[in-house]
């Protein structure tokens, strides 16, 4: 009974705790109310809930604070607090004394997602997949962090349990991670080789993420590009691809580029276009003459990164000469 009181309380704190994650039955991780966790990493979270015998109890890992679960309340909300004593201690006495705080941390290896998998760098220059990245003139430096993936469909269900309910036309695909600001892993995209839909298929390891690609590249005190996919984004400085997510950052919007796919008929990319110039942010609108679909098709056609630099730079609008442009531009 005691444990489902803790367990109770717990889950009514959860929303008040920064980067609140259930680690196991018994095991909740999040940042530290008391010293406030790292100033300089909002995604660090180095405090725990975690069960000694029937009692559940707080420890930070960064400031060495612990204690009770009660007393933990008592710091938080004392009216809570008081709720909490009431209905755990009622017609009884505490049943287990405080422990000693002499353990050490629990730690939580991180997973290597793509260990079984072949790096692009390793592969024989006349390998399909190397084949495949050189025709694409994808920079080198990107090579380590691209894998092959020969049985995506296992792999995926390999990672994410039951994603595929069965694996009937399994095919091989360019796996791209996506690694956050801590240079973890947290979500990949696999681009098919051949004909499969949907040509780029993205899976999310954390769920609560956004599907943005280089957060453990782009440095958010510069300007940043935001583009649809992430080989487009490896021939840009400072630049993000979110493809359809909602993308939310914490910096000026006059700081920030959209730059969509040259599509005028497509009447989803018209309609984010319109979305952004609603926002404030920047907005590429390509030039009637540009016959190039993408800023990775532009690199194939032999256009330097300078010279696409310089395209963004004079077709870069917002408010309303991006309106009067977009107008302009779309075909549908």
């Amino acid at each position: 009974m005691s444990s489902y009181i803790d367990l109770k309380y717990i889950n009514e704190l959860s929303s008040r705790l920064g980067q609140f994650k259930k680690k196991g039955d018994y095991l909740f991780n999040f940042r530290c109310p008391h010293c406030g966790d790292s100033k300089k990493s909002k995604t660090k979270a180095r405090a725990y809930f975690y069960q000694v015998k029937n009692d559940m109890f707080f420890k930070c890992h960064n400031c060495g604070e612990g204690q009770s679960l009660s007393n933990f309340l008592k710091f938080i909300d004392p009216k809570k607090y008081e709720s909490y004593l009431l209905e755990r201690y009622k017609g009884s006495a505490p049943s287990t004394p405080a422990p000693k705080f002499d353990f050490k941390p629990t730690k939580f290896e991180d997973i290597d997602y793509f260990d079984k998998l072949t790096k692009i760098s390793e592969l024989e220059d006349s390998h399909p997949a190397k084949v495949y990245i050189t025709k694409r003139m994808i920079p080198e430096s990107f090579w380590s962090k691209l894998y092959i993936c020969n049985k995506f469909m296992s792999f995926v269900n390999e990672v994410k349990p039951n994603t595929f309910p069965h694996t009937k036309g399994e095919h091989p695909r360019l796996i791209i991670p996506f690694y956050g600001v801590d240079g973890k892993p947290f979500a990949f995209q696999g681009r098919a080789f051949g004909k499969e839909q949907p040509k780029y298929l993205t899976v999310k390891i954390d769920s609560d993420k956004q599907k943005v690609y280089g957060l453990d590249r782009v440095n958010l005190q510069q300007h940043i590009h935001i583009v649809e996919g992430p080989i487009d984004s490896m021939f840009i400085d400072n630049c993000l691809a979110a493809g359809g997510a909602d993308l939310t950052l914490r910096v000026p919007p006059d700081n920030v580029t959209y730059i969509f796919d040259n599509e005028p008929r497509n009447k989803e990319i018209i309609k984010r276009m319109y979305d952004v110039v609603s926002k404030d942010y920047n907005l590429v609108v390509w030039p009637e003459d540009m016959r190039h679909k993408d800023v990775n098709d532009m690199i194939m056609a032999g256009l330097t990164k300078n010279e696409i630099k310089d395209i963004i730079s004079t077709n870069t609008h917002s408010k309303l000469s991006a309106l009067t442009k977009l107008n302009y531009y779309k075909k549908c």
